[in-house]
């Protein structure tokens, strides 16, 4: 009678094993017991505590600036930028040099301090509105954002990013005007304005229509990343038909000329994409039928989520979901 009491513990201890056993295979944990899709991370970048102006001040003192970093687990981009960009020896040693690198998960539940505020790693990338990963924003000396790469950057326009914000050039010259002078990119040299669906880009206040968005492409002659979204991403069949949603303007962002802006301003097209920050060629602008801006892409962007911002902007997503990947989770 007294053996029963003890042979039902042992069978349930088995069956308790044995299910842990089951459980863990099922989900295949990785030996560092880290979430799916986690890629690892430079041992260089900073270990913090995650108050942001404590850090700048440590910065400082070394005579470096803050990078930002923000990932997600399974982010194809951000894979690219720790290999492609950091796994080359020339990147890593300029970011060591003039940077420490700050990594925040964009639905991450770690407490950031800025200042006197302390918020979750997710509430501070919402306040922040970070649409994109990796999403990178560079602090200066005086807690000042100076600079954000919304998206990933291929290496070569990537270096020139850290050079002008690590040798503290953005108080003397446009990143616009910085990158004329020194980028590397081989490219077609054509501006490619076959997409262009309006008839004069002129006044593209015209080009409002009641119920239809207006997208704007700031593009450049010298750009292979243009190249490649007019000459491979947009000659899609599924991207045509998101194209066909919208009216569609190409611009120079170099160009003198003088046009009407979505919002009845009138300015060149060079003041204009300063006005608006246009960091990156291309950067695909989205407007309303009033004039506003609703949401832009403006990094380096595979047909995926190029035809996915464009879905998700000509549905008008944007105005019940206002956060971007948990909107591509959803699809």
């Amino acid at each position: 009678m007294k053996s029963k009491p003890v042979a039902v513990l042992m069978l349930c201890a088995l069956m308790l094993i044995s299910m842990r056993v089951q459980a863990a295979g099922e989900t295949e944990l990785t030996p560092a017991l880290v979430n799916p899709g986690y890629e690892e991370q430079p041992e260089w970048f900073k270990v913090s505590f995650l108050d942001l102006f404590e850090d700048i001040a440590e910065a400082a003192d070394e005579d470096k600036r803050v990078m930002v970093y923000f990932f997600q687990d399974g982010c194809p981009y951000c894979k690219k930028l720790l290999e492609d960009n950091f796994g080359q020896r020339q990147i890593s040693d300029k970011t060591r040099q003039y940077f420490e690198v700050v990594t925040l998960n964009i639905w991450g539940d770690r407490e950031v301090t800025v200042g006197d505020k302390v918020m979750t790693e997710k509430e501070f990338a919402a306040a922040l509105k970070v649409q994109y990963t990796p999403t990178l924003i560079f602090f200066n000396e005086n807690n000042k954002a100076v600079y954000r790469a919304n998206g990933y950057y291929p290496p070569e326009k990537f270096d020139v990013v850290l050079d002008y914000v690590g040798r503290k050039q953005e108080s003397a010259v446009s990143f616009q005007d910085y990158l004329a002078k020194v980028d590397p990119q081989p490219a077609s040299g054509k501006l490619h304005t076959a997409v262009s669906n309006i008839k004069s880009i002129s006044n593209l206040r015209a080009a409002l229509e009641p119920g239809k968005y207006l997208l704007v492409i700031f593009g450049q002659k010298q750009c292979a990343t243009c190249d490649e979204l007019h000459l491979d991403i947009l000659q899609r069949k599924q991207t045509k038909e998101l194209l066909e949603r919208m009216n569609v303007a190409v611009v120079d962002l170099w160009s003198e000329q003088k046009i009407v802006t979505p919002d009845g301003s009138q300015q060149k097209v060079y003041d204009w994409a300063k006005k608006l920050n246009i960091n990156y060629a291309p950067s695909l602008l989205y407007f309303n039928d009033k004039g506003d801006e609703v949401f832009r892409s403006d990094g380096y962007l595979k047909a995926f989520h190029v035809q996915s911002v464009m879905d998700y902007v000509t549905t008008a997503a944007y105005l019940e979901q206002p956060n971007f990947q948990r909107y591509i989770d959803s699809r």
